[in-house]
């Protein structure tokens, strides 16, 4: 074994199989530019984002491990959430105060 080598199974990754997805218009109404990472509960970023954000509960972007949307002042654009894997939904599941 190399280090850093990777063994990939043959054919197809299915990713999210079976997991409710939506597409969301997002505006950013702020004047600072907002980042939201992979797994960060959607419907709880920044409040400068406008969204339907009872839509979003328990999703997050379905975008790669580790990466981000960065949303510049202004800035409107479509992203794609995924239902968050697990349980969902008991009291602490939030970013709120």
């Amino acid at each position: 074994m190399i280090p850093g080598e990777m063994f990939i199974k043959a054919g197809e990754i299915l990713l999210n199989e079976g997991r409710t997805a939506v597409a969301l218009q997002v505006t950013n109404l702020g004047d600072r530019p907002v980042q939201v990472g992979s797994h960060f509960h959607f419907a709880d970023v920044n409040p400068c984002l406008d969204f339907m954000r009872e839509t979003a509960r328990g999703m997050h972007l379905d975008i790669p491990s580790g990466t981000s949307v960065r949303f510049e002042p202004g800035e409107a654009k479509t992203v794609y959430l995924v239902q968050m894997q697990g349980e969902w939904g008991k009291e602490g599941d939030t970013c709120e105060p």
